[in-house]
């Protein structure tokens, strides 16, 4: 259980560095080419490993699968997570965006698991905190938060499919080549969007220092995550990167200046007391 713990709070530290960055680079770059970029360089940083020391023998046609669906679906929730931070203040996208560990819950029961107490318990919080932050004083339109909601739920459900099939696919082996062939799915998945769409993937070069310092936070937080499904108790991981949004909340208030009433902390402590909550049995 530790070493899930441990996986899953690097990974909350490094997405919650990679979301501020994405904060700041959506609102100067193209979504798109700052997507295809991150990706990029994560594969680059990622490739010498997984080529040379992944156990490609004991990949199977299953894996393959599960991590080209884990690898698409983390494209399409990285559209939405820019498109969210690019509409909506960081105070009301990263907890929503964070609560992905709801439909969890609603797979075990859709598979017959039971639920219990503190679980229903945390759901209900997870939805009153982001309730609460919703109607919290902002600058941002009410059409605009709209979109950012929209944007911000898009994102969680795309995480979610991402991580739950990224780590059945390392739980049937391989792990390192699954991570590997769920970036290459991610950036194949965004040319089948933007080829027939022609849009522009080609980066700002005054960007490619931070694009490539958010590739790299991005590529260690999902191989970790990833990497946990080989390891026992895997779901205190996925439980715990959840909580990256809050890492988010905290450095824009920090470094962005934004502005978060009283009554909109208590609900972003809400959600992401309950997100912890939520993995316990």
């Amino acid at each position: 259980m530790i070493i899930s713990l441990t996986l899953g709070i690097l990974a909350a530290l490094c997405w919650g560095i990679h979301d501020i960055c994405v904060r700041y680079v959506s609102q100067k770059t193209g979504i798109f080419s700052a997507i295809f970029t991150v990706l990029t360089f994560g594969t680059i940083i990622l490739s010498p490993v997984c080529l040379y020391f992944g156990n490609w023998q004991d990949l199977t046609g299953p894996a393959i699968w599960h991590s080209g669906i884990s690898g698409a679906l983390f494209t399409l929730a990285c559209i939405g997570l820019y498109k969210a931070f690019a509409i909506g203040p960081v105070s009301l996208v990263a907890p929503i965006v964070g609560s992905y560990p709801i439909m969890s819950v609603g797979l075990a029961i859709w598979n017959g698991g039971s639920i219990t107490l503190i679980q229903i318990m945390s759901v209900f919080g997870i939805l009153l905190g982001i309730t609460i932050v919703a109607h919290g004083a902002n600058e941002n339109s009410t059409q605009n938060r709209k979109y950012a909601i929209l944007w911000a739920v898009s994102s969680a459900v795309g995480f979610f499919g991402s991580f739950a099939f990224g780590q059945a696919a390392a739980g049937l082996g391989a792990e390192l080549p699954v991570i590997w062939l769920a970036r290459i799915a991610g950036i194949v998945a965004l040319f089948f969007i933007t080829v027939p769409l022609r849009l522009d993937i080609l980066p700002n070069l005054t960007q490619l220092p931070t694009l490539a310092v958010m590739g790299l936070l991005d590529a260690i937080a999902l191989a970790v995550v990833i990497y946990a499904g080989t390891q026992e108790f895997a779901v205190f991981a996925t439980v715990t990167a959840s909580t990256f949004g809050l890492v988010t909340v905290v450095l824009a208030w920090v470094f962005l200046k934004e502005k978060i009433t009283p009554k909109q902390w208590l609900g972003v402590t809400l959600v992401f007391t309950a997100i912890g909550l939520i993995g316990l049995k």
